[in-house]
């Protein structure tokens, strides 16, 4: 057990792809297989077995040199020109006038919102008005900006609209934003990890960016993965995380009241991260992701 803990930490992809799509769901959950390591010492001292108690080590040593840093480290590199904020702010959020606020504060030149609804989208719009003169809104997805945004347009991805693209002018310069909700996951006892309609939203997604011809891409939004999910990998391959260069801690997202997995991603292209972290809850059952970059 304790040498299959510390291969499956190490290499994560062994695990086929195929029925279930359990590659993925162990690929989203590494961080949590260290649990394995208490485990480990438990069957070793109910079965009276010092030898496994040292091989507990193993794995011990491998979660710590995988994720050690990413634990006690500081990976932060100090401010940078343009702060971003991504937030699923769920379509049944009973205070979606407290949640702008909340995302107003947090001082972000760029926001990035999804799982707007009919009955929430013309809240936001009002309440953050007074702090983000520039938004566009296209399906279920919006972005607030305190610089002009131009060529906004929606980016097929599902058959209802869950992304978009638009150009910030900031003062650095042309800034090519996506801002994305990638179709949902389920997990079935019967069925496994459910994410054949993500996948491929997220290959759609994939042929939009690749097209792009500006040079610093930012792409926000609700993956519904992790970055270390091999299918998302057309995707991901293609940007850098802010989290995973320069963020505090795992800056797990969901679910708000525990999370365990951090499905909400800023991702950079042709831009610095200087710094990511996750903001306070809110009404919505993701956590708000933040970023500081360079450009």
């Amino acid at each position: 057990m304790a040498f299959l803990l510390a291969l499956l930490m190490l290499v994560p992809d062994l695990v086929p792809n195929g029925f279930g799509h359990l590659g993925s769901l162990l690929q989203t959950v590494v961080p949590w297989l260290g649990l394995g390591v208490p485990a480990v010492l438990l069957l070793a001292a109910v079965r009276r077995a010092p030898v496994a108690a040292v091989a507990a080590l193993v794995p011990t040593l491998v979660w710590c040199s995988l994720f050690g840093g990413t634990v006690l480290g500081d990976r932060t590199g100090g401010g940078g020109d343009l702060t971003v904020v991504s937030h699923n702010v769920h379509d049944a959020n009973p205070d979606p006038t407290g949640t702008a606020r909340a995302l107003a504060a947090s001082g972000a030149h760029v926001l990035a919102l999804e799982e707007l609804g009919p009955r929430t989208a013309p809240v936001y719009e009002r309440a953050l008005a007074g702090s983000y003169p520039y938004h566009a809104v296209e399906g279920t997805v919006g972005i607030w900006s305190k610089y002009p945004l131009r060529e906004v347009r929606p980016v097929e991805i599902m058959p209802w609209t869950r992304a978009l693209r638009a150009t910030a002018d900031t003062p650095q310069g042309e800034l090519a934003v996506y801002v994305a909700h990638l179709a949902s996951v389920r997990v079935s006892p019967g069925a496994g990890f459910l994410v054949e309609r993500r996948n491929e939203s997220a290959a759609r997604l994939a042929e939009a960016v690749r097209a792009e011809p500006l040079p610093r891409v930012l792409l926000l939004g609700d993956f519904n993965g992790a970055t270390g999910d091999s299918a998302l990998a057309p995707l991901t391959d293609r940007f850098r995380s802010a989290q995973d260069e320069a963020g505090d801690g795992f800056g797990f997202t969901w679910p708000a009241a525990f999370p365990l997995v951090r499905i909400d991603q800023v991702l950079v292209r042709g831009v610095e991260p200087a710094s990511a972290w996750t903001l306070p809850r809110t009404g919505s059952d993701h956590l708000p992701v933040a970023a500081s970059l360079r450009l």
